[in-house]
């Protein structure tokens, strides 16, 4: 059973900056896109920023040049570099990954960390 655990969330004032981290455990052969998404309330979950297993990134248009996305691909981890945070960023921020399991690809989700920014 492939789990993603998230840490990193809090409050913080606008302007001000976050970093989150989700690390994935269990068996699996590879994990390929790694990504984050967020759930403000009353709207739909939302893509923030992917990164694929070789490095390459995209961005929503909203987080582009305030965050960051990296992974540490041997410790099976990725990151989120959350800068100049706007109060419209507030929304509960998911871990994604497509992990390979032997002849299967799956997605798993992690259970979620908060952040909100106050303005």
């Amino acid at each position: 059973q492939v789990q993603l655990v998230e840490s990193g969330g809090g409050l913080v004032q606008a302007g001000g900056s976050l970093r989150l981290s989700c690390v994935a455990s269990g068996r699996m052969f590879r994990i390929n896109d790694m990504g984050w998404y967020r759930q403000a309330p009353g709207k739909q979950r939302e893509l923030v920023a992917r990164i694929t297993n070789g490095g390459g990134t995209n961005y929503a248009d909203s987080v582009k040049g305030r965050f960051t996305i990296s992974r540490d691909n041997g410790k099976k981890a990725v990151y989120l570099q959350m800068n100049t945070l706007k109060p419209e960023d507030t929304a509960v921020y998911f871990c994604n990954a497509e992990v390979q399991v032997i002849l299967t690809t799956n997605n798993y989700w992690g259970q979620g960390t908060q952040v909100t920014v106050a303005s």
